[in-house]
């Protein structure tokens, strides 16, 4: 095992993942707020909108999206993200993995604008405030404090289906494990090595959003 270790990089793999997780979460982030947003305004053309987001992506496998943006996007609809194709893969990975989980940010967010009492949100209105400052500076801080645990676990999520984009060619981890395992035999022990390896990135982070939710709890 040692020999194989040595021979492939399996640290620089882990880092592409580590990368590709960073940049994703960092996109869903930011869309899935954006569609929460429209999932609770009070115009019912944007309600429907961010629900039809969130139906269609939720329901929508993240293997088909994958395979959509190289195939469907780039091949056939000429979408190239890069003229170079590992970096085109890349970033078509990190699109797909933000557009498919900012659905899940938007139900975390969702469920966390639901624990905010009403009286804050007609208080704002009752001082002036409009939708968008009232959401921005009284309701989606308190949200995003309710919703630490949920996002949390959307996170750990993520990081897991990054291995989903190693079936569009993408050299993270799980693209270096599956390219072990065809070139060479003998390779149950990279198994191993490899859970071993997506442990130690969601282990801590499971225990920091544990925490956190811990200390950020609203107090009623």
């Amino acid at each position: 095992m040692l020999d194989l270790l040595s021979r492939y990089d399996v640290l620089g793999a882990f880092w592409l993942t580590v990368q590709l997780a960073v940049l994703s979460a960092i996109g869903a982030l930011l869309l899935g707020t954006v569609v929460a947003v429209l999932r609770v305004s009070p115009v019912r053309v944007l309600q429907l909108i961010g629900t039809g987001y969130v139906n269609i992506f939720r329901n929508t496998p993240l293997t088909l999206l994958m395979v959509f943006s190289l195939l469907g996007a780039t091949y056939i609809l000429g979408l190239s993200l890069s003229g170079d194709i590992a970096s085109n893969v890349f970033r078509w990975a990190v699109v797909m993995l933000s557009v498919y989980h900012a659905a899940f940010v938007c139900e975390a967010l969702r469920s966390g604008v639901n624990t905010v009492p009403i009286g804050q949100a007609e208080a704002a209105r009752a001082i002036g405030l409009t939708f968008g400052q009232s959401m921005r500076s009284v309701i989606l801080p308190q949200a995003f404090r309710a919703a630490i645990a949920p996002l949390g676990s959307t996170l750990i999520a993520l990081i897991k289906n990054t291995t989903v984009a190693a079936v569009i060619g993408a050299g993270d981890a799980a693209g270096l494990m599956s390219e072990i395992v065809e070139n060479e035999t003998g390779t149950t022990s990279v198994f191993l090595v490899f859970a071993i390896g997506f442990v130690i990135l969601t282990l801590p982070l499971g225990l920091l959003f544990t925490s956190l939710s811990r200390r950020l709890a609203v107090r009623r």
